[in-house]
């Protein structure tokens, strides 16, 4: 299963990120594309640890489950319309889409240092370096796959 933590993984990320414009549109869900890159980009510094979230309570009953299935196999993933977390929210209607681009980016290559190897997500707990890396690939390209690269 592929992991931000591979070289290869992140250069394929980035190829990606690089080909949306403002015209991409979304398949689902009511984010602009611009919003969807500051969002992950606020994701990213979240997994670096630079914003808190208390876990929630339904993750204690549930983020275990949730986290197993969504790793479960290449195919698994996130579903379409997911609610996102406040903190992860952006509600901002202009964005500079290549300003944003070029942070996320900046973001996703520095994860080749990356060096925790446990991490306390808000919702699934407790996760092991591989399952944060598969984890954060699979979220950054339910988003891409979203706005159709």
């Amino acid at each position: 299963m592929k992991s931000i933590f591979e070289e290869s993984t992140r250069v394929e990320v980035i190829k990606r990120i690089r080909t949306l414009t403002p015209e991409s549109k979304a398949s689902w869900g009511s984010m602009t594309v611009g919003q969807m890159v500051r969002h992950c980009a606020i994701c990213e510094t979240y997994y670096y640890g630079d914003i808190r979230i208390k876990r929630s309570l339904a993750g204690r009953i549930f983020g275990k489950k949730a986290i197993n299935a969504i790793l479960k196999d290449e195919s698994s993933g996130l579903h379409r319309n997911a609610p996102t977390a406040p903190p992860f929210r952006v509600t901002e209607e202009v964005i500079d889409l290549e300003s944003e681009k070029r942070k996320w980016v900046a973001l996703i290559e520095h994860y080749g240092t990356y060096n925790k190897e446990e991490f306390i997500h808000w919702f699934f707990g407790k996760l092991t370096r591989k399952q944060l890396g598969q984890f954060i690939y699979k979220h950054t390209n339910h988003h891409l796959v979203q706005f159709g690269v």
